[in-house]
């Protein structure tokens, strides 16, 4: 006997009791960012390797050590996407979706990282993600930012802390790159062979180190905020009084730099201390070179992605899961007579009450066996149909959750009685 087939490290199923978790939180999710006049674009989950080094850099961990990569057939490097804004923006270029516009898209689906699995980290992860386009001021970022916020209160959530910072202009980054470099090379001695590496080709992520050993001369380090000049100053000055008008609480931190290498002016993480170490759940801030980068028009750009186990992991950590709906009715059927009558009836309940689940037996059985299944269904009501019901034209509705009393009902009348009484929840 062949032994069953494992599913591939880090990538999970999701049973239907699972399932209808990240369907309850998808559903709260696209309301509240369809709410915002954002609308869905969908690209493939396979692209050209080149637009993620291109824009992610080819000095970050993900395209240098994570991600998905191989030949197709014709010789051509193809990537699974390990994040979204890059392909979101490759998409709107290539559907002239940004020409000239100043669209508000959302995308959700897949991402794929060749990384260690840990909780609530994972080499295929689930991503929801909003971007804006055409925008320059800090008007939008406080939008995606109070469009994420609202999230969590729509989930009801709690223990999730807004940490904001600003990278400033391409000119100050590139100021405050010297000087961070200058820093850190005179401590090269304490840099153990990655942090090394770093230096060398993308020091801001120094900042970014969760190495235990680093922390001090991280904390040590310059301030980035001391070399910002009056654009990026009235920029991050802008978004924070927004943020205060509308109520948003926050916390700036200097040493928020985002792992990728598109990002200007504001970057942001929601973070919260109820998933152990992997404490950011949503992730974002502004690409004003991106799409330029990519073959398109100067656009300015800011958008977030939030990663969905983290999400439903912090929903059921919280008790926030709400039970799915109730099957309505349990269909037992004794007979083929009966059985050939109720694949019209049925058919026809589904057709009056659209919005109705319902269950057929299948599988035969007796009535006895027929009623535990429905028992164990959950169904509120259950529809006997033998020889009996159909020489009488009706049916039996018997109720399985209160002691009411099993009555026949004609079948011209069958879809007015079932509604009335899922209405009435009796």
């Amino acid at each position: 006997m062949s032994k069953t087939i494992p599913a591939v490290r880090g990538m999970n199923d999701l049973t239907p009791d699972a399932s209808a978790t990240w369907q309850q939180v998808e559903a709260e999710l696209r309301a509240t960012i369809e709410g915002y006049g954002y609308r869905e674009l969908r690209f493939p989950i396979l692209e050209r390797t080149e637009l993620f080094a291109r824009s992610i850099g080819d000095a970050t961990d993900i395209v240098e050590k994570e991600m998905y990569s191989f030949e197709d057939r014709n010789g051509e490097s193809l990537t699974l996407r390990p994040e979204g804004t890059a392909s979101c923006v490759r998409a709107g270029l290539a559907n002239g979706l940004l020409h000239n516009q100043t669209p508000r898209l959302w995308y959700h689906g897949p991402m794929f990282r060749h990384e260690r699995p840990q909780q609530g980290r994972y080499r295929q992860f689930h991503q929801f993600g909003v971007e804006a386009f055409g925008m320059p001021g800090p008007d939008v970022d406080a939008e995606v930012i109070l469009l994420a916020a609202r999230l969590w209160r729509r989930l009801g959530l709690d223990g999730i802390a807004l940490e904001i910072n600003t990278l400033g202009t391409p000119a100050a980054r590139a100021a405050y790159r010297a000087r961070l470099v200058k820093y850190f090379e005179v401590h090269r001695g304490s840099l153990d062979e990655g942090a090394q590496r770093r230096l060398a080709t993308n020091p801001l992520r120094l900042l970014d180190s969760k190495d235990p050993a680093l922390a001090p001369l991280i904390a040590a380090a310059p301030d980035l905020h001391a070399d910002l000049d009056a654009e990026s100053r009235a920029h991050f000055d802008g978004l924070r009084a927004l943020l205060d008008a509308a109520g948003a609480a926050y916390r700036v931190e200097p040493r928020l730099v985002r792992g990728l290498d598109y990002y200007t002016h504001t970057v942001f993480e929601f973070v919260t201390d109820r998933l152990g170490a992997q404490d950011a759940i949503c992730s974002g801030g502004r690409y004003d070179g991106l799409v330029e980068q990519l073959g398109g028009s100067p656009t300015p750009a800011v958008g977030w992605a939030l990663g969905l186990e983290r999400v439903v992991a912090l929903v059921e950590a919280q008790g926030r899961v709400r039970p799915p709906p109730p099957v309505d009715l349990f269909v037992a059927t004794l007979g083929e007579r009966a059985e050939l009558a109720a694949a019209g009836l049925i058919e026809r309940l589904r057709d009056a009450l659209p919005q109705a689940r319902i269950v057929v037996n299948r599988g035969g059985g007796g009535m006895k066996a027929q009623l535990k299944r429905a028992d164990r269904s959950g169904a509120r009501f259950a529809l006997l149909l033998g020889d009996d019901e159909l020489d009488a034209g009706s049916a039996a509705l018997k109720p399985l959750r209160s002691d009411a009393a099993q009555l026949p009902i004609p079948f011209a009348e069958l879809a007015t009685a079932l509604a009335a009484r899922l209405a009435n929840r009796t």
